[in-house]
């Protein structure tokens, strides 16, 4: 059976997204800026390896290397860049006792980090086509609240949260007010501090986990 080859720019299929080789810190340096400053201010169709490669001085030979399409690469970053947020957390919260205050710190750290990374909240909020990500293994993520998992139980357990509510369910509620937040900056042309909004949005989250 034969098959129209796929352009080098066209998504893998689901499962298919492996990087093929360890891009060294050097390269990434070199190329991640220029991607997210791409991809946060264009269309994520009219992006492709050929004017990353013209912005950034990188061969696409260089970038085919270790990525094989546009979309890999952008996960990529994508996913490294995340990441960082639960590291973040995890170093904010030690010792800390107070439920409320725990989730409060949480989504400061989370919206400060896309206070001083822009692109990074636009490319993953705004520009990437949903249904696209949905076929990386990056799109699912719970690691930023999976810190919590055993302070979630002590305060479900003092009734200090709602016990009917499961991890996956204030997980889901925080990743939805996240997105609200990101979306209202961005139709708002980014003209305030995320950080700015966050007892908007911290308290409508809290009013969610309480007892009933």
């Amino acid at each position: 059976m034969h098959c129209k080859a796929k352009h080098p720019d066209q998504l893998e299929k689901p499962g298919r997204s492996v990087i093929q080789q360890r891009m060294p810190d050097k390269l990434k340096q070199r190329l991640y800026p220029t991607v997210l400053e791409l991809f946060s201010d264009n269309d994520f169709h009219r992006v492709n390896i050929r004017e990353i490669s013209k912005r950034t001085g990188v061969s696409s030979g260089t970038i085919y290397k270790y990525f094989r399409s546009k979309e890999e690469l952008i996960f990529a970053i994508l996913d490294e860049q995340i990441g960082q947020i639960s590291t973040l957390v995890s170093s904010q919260i030690l010792g800390m006792k107070d439920i409320k205050e725990i989730f409060r710190r949480i989504f400061w750290v989370t919206m400060d980090f896309y206070d001083h990374n822009p692109g990074v909240a636009v490319t993953a909020f705004i520009t990437v086509p949903t249904r696209t990500w949905m076929q990386d293994k990056s799109y699912k993520r719970y690691d930023d609240l999976t810190v919590l998992k055993q302070h979630i139980v002590d305060a479900k357990n003092k009734n200090m949260i709602d016990p009917t509510l499961s991890f996956k369910q204030i997980s889901d509620a925080y990743y939805m007010i996240c997105y609200r937040w990101i979306h209202n900056w961005y139709y708002c042309e980014m003209t305030y501090k995320l950080t700015n909004k966050i007892d908007d949005y911290f308290n409508l989250f809290w009013k969610i986990i309480l007892p009933k």
